[in-house]
This record gives structure tokens, C-alpha cells and sequence, in this order.
């Protein structure tokens, strides 16, 4: 036989290309259509469906940016289409989809006039099932969203579609058609048939016999396929397929646990309320395809989703709940959203625990084991800890597949966190989490399987996602065909814990993973839109004192808990900390959102702040300060109140053009240029700078990534720079204890204020950006004359250290990090730490100055880029930093509490004084929160860590009567724990309480039950 094989490819591909496409369905006929556009925002159901429809022509454009049309789609099952052989009267609408999978443009939701909801129509799902006979009526309601396609391809082109007071007025799209079509089951297996062989051929080897053998197959199908008749020869190019099509895999072939899924962003190219709309979209697919496919299961995470689900599509829950209980709807995650991981506090990463979990338990009776992250920008080292305190088993992420550098050595191992605690992880080799189960896909999963040799397992996450959709019954046509198939893995429709369950199964020893699992790539995401970063440090502060001080009132005062406040609060908050908000890679209008929501709840928990200071204070004449803090400050205890303090001591004058600014504790030298010549410490004697290195620089750098605008931050930004100084002004203000320096370039000013802590000990600057420029990256820099050859990273519960150096591959591709409250540089004897009060990105490095050897700490302070937001970040933005020369890791815990939990001044006060709730005797362990517990019962919840990273014991003292302590899970169950140790006399107030015993970084959670 002579070698034709890519003539036949050729032959195949026309086939597949022209011959089979639109022959799925037949014998169409034009539905009619009548139309309704709703004002404004999306209505429900109930009041579009009594509207005044008038008529509307296939061919017509429709659909405003970000506007609601509602369509009237009614017809007749034409006569003698009787159902059989799987053949079936469908509708078919193509709102004018432009092509590409669905999510990012229009989409629809199908309704019967009575309101029940059918399914959605989407690009790639556009059939609508028709139970009625033939002969008999239909009519639908069609809820069609003119969303733009705000990603246009991913060019990261500027846009106003963003915004929907940009995004115009002129209809986006042309709805192409309406008919209703006889559905031909032999045709669309016949498709599904060569869609699996041929992927799975271009896939084997050349030298592999069963590609001929497929080849040659296919070869045969479509000689036996007559295109001017394809219904009516379908079965005989199926029978030509039928012995490659059967031929089963090998026994050592790879098993893949299909998860059907889809990945919904709770916002991003589109609001917050479109994405309520989307999952009634996909989660209405699901149910249908259950009903076709017995063998089908779908997972969906967040709780958060259901939750809408629950508020505005009743009925479609409950039909979900119902699946739930069957065990085919499996809620996974446990957490409130996919939350980005690097920027929320310790707390908030609980509480996504804590709120996901208890909606998951309470409202669907199950409580999920595996964390369900395939999206997050990176994943911090704290998580293991937190993820298993909250019950969790079992870890899933995807997204450290984009790294640009370094390649993930494991797919199945042991993740490690801070404190030493493992977490079960997978890394799904099939490299995507919107998977079709396409024969690419599947040889990829093998080929990148990481543990060959020892396991033979991997999850393979399909459906549509991004936008929604989820998966399609042409995806479970491709699972029950690859089943089991000679040349392919094995693909077996699961769960997210029955994979697990094997995987752990299968490999017993797994390697580890210690430390965060850090993303080369999305840099940008520390830093861009600093408004929100800042709306969500500010909330975790203000909810910290909400609790604290409402716990305090509800015990001192009998004041009564705002339970349901605190936790309408936390939900917004956990919402907007999902990972394209929080990271600021979202459109416009997800961000003005965002920030008008943080104002509001900062406006409730002020108000639940001042009604518990007056419940423990009272009313007077008197000030006081609250100090929220874990550590005393000038003079307050910490969780207590005091009279409010002097101001701090230091001298101030002019020196050489500049200010020599001093404090019993720190000499600063302040140049003619606004930067700091010399810091140095008074009981060391030592210099925070280098010789010709001064700090509080400002630098300015082009930033223009190749790619992903507002999420990136390429290495190439530091081939750009340029040192921001000649102030315009700098003078003294606030009675010379404030020296205010102005500077301006392009079309931004910074307004910056030098003064120092109140105990001396720090220098404070307090910023303020007027920030107008494009593609552009801000930062401040510290030279230091450290020689340090790590950097300490404040993260949730603790921190952790990344090399200063780029010795490998994977250090060289660190060189943007994220940091909680502080960064700390030292060397034996002497360090530095560089606090902020909303500010996550930095790079720290080290340079030679002068032969000798110093510690660069940069913070990164704004950026500009130009998608999916065009005006990301214009406008006024408000930094603080301290500079704490002189300072270990424990100053630096403290500096960051300090500049976060500042100390509050309450006037009209009865008393100046307040004992705090609880002590600890040890600066070690950090008491992080105080509340009630969720439960309502009245039982007092603390939360506290090691900081220091360093074996501690401390004394807790309480001063609120109790019963029994005990420690238990985030979820405020009892656990069993050896944190706990010696009396426990809590009855008598003030009295001695437990003596706690913590390794380094370990959480605790502790129950105080009271009668």
C-alpha cells in the first residue's frame, strides 16, 4: 500500500470542516418572536412576562451594552415529527453569537410562561428541548443579556465597556434566529464519534499501529457518509467507526476522574449582579442534562453562588438542593468564594471557611472536604493550617500552571504550610480547568502526569467556566466514549473527594511541598487598584474592632450582639475579596462597586463601634481611646481603654537645607532633596543607610506587560526608572512635629508627611498620591545597610522568608512578593522593618554600594494600566508606612498592629479606663480575634496565633465569667488538642485561665462556654 496518510487527514478534515456541520438538526422552521426591552437594571420574571411585547424579525439588532431584552419565542411542533431513536423537536436560538465558547458576551435564560425556568441558550448550548407533540403549541420567555465582549479576544486593548457610563447606547448584537429543528441523534453520534477518534489519533505516535488503524477507520466512514444524504447514511459511517471506536484501553492506560464544573467568576468582565444571572444560567444547564445523563455529577463551590441562587431563583434551588441530596450536585470548596488567597488577613481567610462552610451545612446539609481553588493568582503558605482547621482534606489548584519561569515538579503531593501542617494537594496535569475532554486534553493530562511510576491518577475539571455554561452534553458524549479506549487514559465521571479518596489511596508516600505556592506570573495583582486593596484592609480592621468591642459591650453591659449586622458585613467583605476584586483585575464598574460598598460597611460598623463604646464607657464628659490592638500603645492596654495620650517628644530643625528630626530613640537626617541621608538609632549608634544611598525614594517606572495589564508586572519595568526628587516645598506643620514635602511630576503630586511614632521609636509617613499618569508603576524605596540574604513577609498567622538573592531559577522569578502589614531585613544584631497600612506588593534585593553590600526594600505604591480598566487607579489615594530601624521580627509584629489598628478616640465618655477581656502574657502569641460565637449561644471565641515563630507559652487571662474552655476547629467545634495546659479557674472573674503551649505559627481557636 503506497503512504497517503496526510491526504486522507485532508480528506477528514473537509469532512468534519463542511460536510457535517448544521446537519445535527433538520427541517427547520421559523419560530415567532415578540420583544420586550427592560429599562435599567435586569427585572425578574414576574414583572417582564406581563409587559407589553410588540413584534420583532430575525435579522434585527438588539441589546444595549450591559442591557436586559426579553423575547417571546412561540411556535408549533410541526406534524409527523414524531420522537425516536433519540431524535427530537428542539428550539434553536442564536442570539448572534459571534462564536467562541460562552460567558463572555450574549447569553439568555429560557422561561415557560408559567416562570419555571428551562435552561440557558449560550454560544455552543443554543438548543432549547420541546416536550410537546406534534401539533402541539409552544411559547418561551427569553431573558437575553446584551453583555459585551469585553475581552475582545484578550488583545488588552483599552475599552469603555467596562463601565456602563462609557459603554453607549447602540445595540451590540443581530439575533440571527429562532426555529424550531428536528434534533437527528445518528447524526450528532455520528459527530461525537469522529470528534473523539480524530483527536485521539492526532494525538498517538506515528509509528503506533492504532493510528493507522483510526486513520483508516475514519478513512472508511467518510466514504461511507454520503453528503447529500448524510440522516439517512449516518448509521453506516458509525458502523465503519464501530471496532476502533470499541477497542478498549490497556490496563496500565492512565485514569482520569472527570469533575464536571464550572469555573464562575463571581465578578470580573462583567458585575457582581451579572454574575447572580450567569449562575442561574449554568446551574439551570446542569439540571436539564441530569435529567437526559443518569450517570452525570456536577460540582460547583463558592457559597456565596447558592446563596444568590437562594435569594433571587427560589424554585431553581430548590430543584438543586433536591440533586443535592441525591449526590449528583456536589457543592465543593467550603469557602464563601474562590477567594484570592496572597491579600486577605488571617481571619478573612477563616471566615471564608467559617461562612461557606456553615451556608454549605445549614442550607444543603453537607459540608465539603476539598478546598476548590483552580484560579487564585498563587496560594499563601498559611493556607494548609487554616484550610485544615476548617476541616478540610484535600487541596485543588490549577492556576500554577501559567507559571512563565519554572515548571510545578508534582501533580499529587503533600503541601506544607508555615506551621508544619500538610494538606493533601492535585495539581490537575491536563493544564486547564475549562476542559472538554477533547482528545488533546486527555493526552495531555498522561504526558504531564508528574508521579508515573508511583500513582496513575489525575482530575480532569470540564466545562465551560469564566463566565459560566458549564458542561454541555456533547462533554459527556466525549466521557462515555473515552470510557475506556485503546490509545487513551481512562475517563471515569466523579466526584471531587471520590478522586481524592483514590489519589490518596494510590499514593501512599507522596512528595512534599513546603512553603506558598507562588504564581510566576500576575505580579500586578498586589498592586493594582489600590482603592480596593485599601476598602478591604480598612473593613478587616474595622470588623476586628466590631467584634472586639461588641463582645466586650454584650458581657460588660449586657448589651445586645449584632450577630446578623457582623455577618451582612463579613459576607460583602468575603465577596469582594474573590480573586479578580480584591486583585484588581476586574472591569470598572466591579471596582466602583467595590469601593461604594466598603464606605457603606465602614458607615454600619462605625455605627456598631460607637454603640458598644458608649455601652462600656458611658456617657460624660470625659475622652478615652480604644486600643483594638494586640499590644499595648502609649499607655492603653491592648483590647482596652484609656485616657486619652500627650503628644510625642522629639526635636526639629533645619539642617543643611533639609530637617534633622530626633527622638530620645532615632536621629533622622532629612535632605534639601526630601530624602533620608541617615537614619540612625541612638542606643546602637548604628546607621540605617548606606554611605550615598539615601531612602524615601520615590521612583517612577514604565510598566507595559506584555500581556494580562492589570494582573502583570513584568521583569522588564526595571529597565526604566527614574528617582523622583527636587521637592517643590517642604515645611513644617502640626506645631513642627510634621514636615510636609510636595513633590509633582507629569500630571501626579504627592503630598508626604515625616513624622515619629509616639514613642520615638519609628518614622511615619503619611501619603498622599494625586495620581494621574498611564502604564506607569510607583514605588518607594529603602536602601539598608543590612546584609541580609532573606526577607521576612508578614502573611495570614505569621510570615515567611523568600531569598533576597536570584540564585536559581525560581528565586530569579520572585522578584515581586506580597506582604501583609510588615517587611523585616536584618542581619544578627540589627534589622529594619518597613510597615504599611494597606500597601502588598514590594521587592526586596540586594545591591553593592561602594563594595559593600546592602538590602534594597521597595514598596510598590500604585500602578496604571490600561485593561480591563482604563483609568485604573486615577484619582487621590492615602498611604502609611513606618520605618522601625533597630527592630527584630517582633518589633515588626508590632509595627504592623500599630499602623493597622491605630488607637480610637471616643469623646462624651464616663470613664477613661477599660480592662481588656482577655491577656496573654507572652508578646508571642497574638490575640487576633475576640467575638461571640456563631452559634448564638453566647459562648465567648478566641483566635490566636504564634507570631514570632518560635515555640511559646503563655498565661491567658480572662476577665468574663465562664464554665469551660476548650479548643475546637474554625467551624467552633470541639477538637482534641494539646494547646492547652494547667488550671482552668475562669469562674471568678480576672481569674488565672489556661496556660497555652503553641508551635511556631499555630493557630488556635479557643470556645470559653459560659452558663
Amino acid at each position: 500500500m503506497h503512504e497517503n496518510r496526510e491526504l486522507v487527514e485532508a480528506r477528514i478534515n473537509r469532512f468534519l470542516r463542511e460536510r457535517l456541520p448544521g446537519r445535527v438538526w433538520r427541517e427547520r422552521q421559523a419560530a415567532a418572536l415578540a420583544v420586550w426591552e427592560a429599562p435599567g437594571e435586569p427585572v425578574p420574571f414576574s414583572l417582564a412576562v406581563g409587559r407589553d411585547y410588540r413584534p420583532f424579525s430575525t435579522g434585527s439588532p438588539w441589546g444595549a451594552p450591559w442591557g436586559t431584552t426579553w423575547f417571546r419565542v412561540s411556535g408549533t411542533v410541526p406534524e409527523g415529527w414524531e420522537p425516536g431513536n433519540g431524535n427530537r423537536a428542539e428550539l434553536l436560538i442564536d442570539l448572534g453569537f459571534p462564536g467562541g465558547g460562552p460567558g463572555f458576551g450574549a447569553e439568555a435564560l429560557v422561561y415557560t410562561p408559567d416562570g419555571g425556568i428551562v435552561k440557558a441558550v449560550e454560544p455552543r448550548n443554543m438548543f432549547v428541548p420541546l416536550p410537546q407533540a406534534p401539533g402541539e403549541a409552544f411559547e418561551f420567555y427569553v431573558e437575553a443579556a446584551s453583555n459585551p465582549n469585553v475581552a475582545a479576544g484578550f488583545t488588552f486593548a483599552p475599552t469603555p465597556l467596562g463601565d456602563r457610563n462609557t459603554a453607549g447606547e447602540a445595540p451590540l448584537y443581530v439575533f440571527r434566529s429562532a426555529n424550531v429543528a428536528l434534533f437527528d441523534a445518528g447524526v450528532w453520534n455520528l459527530v461525537r464519534d469522529f470528534w473523539t477518534l480524530n483527536g485521539l489519533m492526532h494525538e498517538l505516535p506515528m509509528d503506533l499501529p492504532r493510528r493507522y488503524e483510526i486513520l483508516r477507520a475514519l478513512e472508511r466512514a467518510v466514504t461511507a457518509v454520503d453528503p447529500a444524504d448524510v440522516p439517512g447514511t449516518a448509521a453506516a459511517g458509525r458502523q465503519q467507526l464501530a471496532p476502533v471506536l470499541f477497542s478498549p484501553a490497556y490496563a496500565g492506560a492512565h485514569r482520569v476522574y472527570a469533575v464536571g464544573h464550572a469555573h464562575i467568576d463571581s465578578a470580573w468582565l462583567w458585575p457582581v449582579r451579572e454574575t447572580v444571572r450567569k449562575v442561574a444560567r449554568t446551574f439551570a444547564n446542569v439540571l436539564e442534562l441530569m435529567d437526559t445523563e443518569p450517570e452525570f455529577v456536577f460540582t460547583a463551590s463558592s457559597a456565596q453562588q447558592y446563596a444568590w441562587l437562594q435569594e433571587h431563583y427560589p424554585e431553581l434551588f430548590a430543584r438543586v438542593a433536591e440533586r443535592v441530596r441525591e449526590g449528583r450536585f456536589v457543592p465543593t470548596g467550603g469557602m464563601w468564594v474562590e477567594s484570592d488567597t496572597n491579600m486577605p488577613s488571617g481571619e478573612s481567610l477563616a471566615r471564608q471557611f467559617v461562612a461557606g462552610k456553615r451556608f454549605f451545612r445549614e442550607q444543603l446539609g453537607v459540608e465539603p472536604e476539598v478546598v476548590w481553588l483552580p484560579d487564585s493568582f498563587g496560594y499563601s503558605a498559611a493556607l494548609p493550617q487554616i484550610a485544615r482547621a476548617a476541616g478540610a482534606r484535600w487541596f485543588l489548584t490549577q492556576k500554577i500552571s501559567w507559571n512563565e519561569t519554572n515548571t510545578m515538579p508534582h501533580s499529587t503531593f503533600r503541601w506544607e504550610g508555615i506551621d508544619g501542617t500538610q494538606l493533601f494537594t492535585h495539581f490537575p496535569p491536563v493544564d486547564t480547568y475549562n476542559a472538554e475532554l477533547s482528545g488533546q486534553e486527555l493526552a495531555r493530562a498522561q504526558r504531564q502526569f508528574a508521579e508515573k511510576g508511583f500513582a496513575n491518577s489525575s482530575l480532569v475539571p470540564f466545562g465551560w467556566g469564566d463566565g459560566g455554561g458549564g458542561p454541555t452534553r456533547e462533554m459527556l458524549a466525549a466521557a462515555h466514549r473515552t470510557q475506556s479506549l485503546e490509545g487513551s487514559p481512562t475517563v471515569r465521571l466523579a466526584t471531587p473527594e471520590q478522586f481524592f479518596a483514590a489519589a490518596a489511596a494510590e499514593l501512599a508516600d507522596p512528595p512534599v511541598w513546603s512553603g506558598e505556592l507562588y504564581l510566576e506570573f500576575h505580579r500586578g495583582t498586589y498592586t493594582s487598584q489600590a482603592n480596593t486593596k485599601k476598602g478591604n484592609r480598612r473593613s478587616e480592621a474595622l470588623l476586628h474592632e466590631a467584634e472586639l468591642w461588641s463582645a466586650a459591650a454584650t458581657l460588660r453591659a449586657g448589651a445586645a450582639y449584632p450577630h446578623r449586622e457582623l455577618e451582612l458585613a463579613w459576607q460583602t467583605v468575603l465577596l469582594q475579596q474573590f480573586h479578580d476584586i480584591l486583585p484588581g483585575t476586574s472591569i470598572a464598574w466591579v471596582h466602583q462597586e467595590a469601593e461604594r460598598n466598603y464606605v457603606r460597611v465602614a458607615a454600619e460598623l462605625e455605627v456598631l463601634i460607637g454603640n458598644a463604646a458608649q455601652a462600656l464607657l458611658g456617657e460624660g464628659t470625659e475622652s478615652a481611646v480604644l486600643n483594638a490592638g494586640p499590644y499595648p500603645l502609649e499607655g492603653t492596654p491592648a483590647s482596652g481603654a484609656g485616657p486619652v495620650p500627650g503628644p510625642g517628644t522629639g526635636t526639629w530643625e533645619p539642617s543643611g537645607g533639609g530637617w534633622r528630626i530626633s527622638s530620645g530613640r532615632l536621629r533622622l537626617q532629612v535632605t534639601a532633596d526630601g530624602l533620608f541621608s541617615s537614619l540612625i538609632e541612638s542606643g546602637s549608634g548604628r546607621e540605617a543607610f548606606p554611605a550615598g544611598r539615601p531612602g524615601n525614594l520615590f521612583q517612577l517606572f514604565r510598566d507595559t506587560p506584555n500581556q494580562w495589564d492589570a494582573w502583570d508586572l513584568d521583569a522588564h519595568y526595571r529597565f526604566s526608572s527614574t528617582d523622583l526628587m527636587q521637592p517643590e516645598a517642604m515645611v513644617p506643620e502640626a506645631g513642627g512635629r510634621v514636615l510636609r514635602i510636595e513633590r509633582s511630576f507629569g500630571h501626579t503630586r504627592i503630598t508626604e508627611r515625616v513624622s515619629l511614632s509616639p514613642d520615638g521609636s519609628a518614622v511615619d509617613l503619611d501619603l498622599e498620591v494625586d495620581w494621574h499618569e498611564r502604564q506607569k508603576l510607583l514605588k518607594l524605596a529603602f536602601p539598608l545597610d543590612v546584609h541580609a540574604d532573606r526577607a521576612a513577609s508578614e502573611i495570614q498567622f505569621g510570615h515567611i522568608f523568600r531569598p533576597t538573592h536570584a540564585n536559581t531559577s525560581w528565586d530569579a522569578a520572585r522578584f515581586e512578593t506580597v506582604a501583609h502589614r510588615w517587611i523585616h531585613v536584618g542581619e544578627p544584631g540589627f534589622g529594619v522593618a518597613v510597615a504599611n497600612d494597606s500597601t502588598y506588593g514590594h521587592d526586596t534585593f540586594r545591591e553593592v554600594v561602594d563594595g559593600r553590600p546592602c538590602t534594597m526594600v521597595r514598596v510598590s505604591l500604585l500602578r496604571a494600566p490600561l485593561f480591563p480598566d482604563p483609568d485604573t487607579d486615577q484619582g487621590l489615594h492615602r498611604f502609611r508606612y513606618s520605618l522601625r530601624p533597630a527592630s527584630g521580627i517582633p518589633d515588626a509584629v508590632a509595627e504592623g498592629y500599630r499602623l493597622n489598628l491605630p488607637l480610637r478616640t471616643v469623646t462624651g465618655t464616663a470613664r477613661t479606663h477599660l480592662a481588656p477581656l482577655i491577656r496573654v502574657s507572652s508578646p508571642a502569641v497574638v490575640v487576633e480575634t475576640v467575638k461571640l460565637a456563631e452559634d448564638r449561644s453566647g459562648d465567648v471565641v478566641v483566635r490566636l496565633y504564634e507570631a514570632h515563630g518560635s515555640r511559646a507559652e503563655a498565661q491567658l487571662r480572662t476577665d468574663f465569667p465562664y464554665t469551660a474552655v476548650e479548643a475546637t476547629d474554625l467551624l467552633e467545634r470541639t477538637v482534641e488538642s494539646d494547646v492547652l495546659g494547667g488550671e482552668v479557674s475562669g469562674a471568678v472573674s480576672g481569674a488565672a485561665g489556661p496556660v497555652l503551649r503553641l508551635r511556631p505559627f499555630e493557630l488556635v481557636t479557643l470556645r470559653f462556654r459560659r452558663a
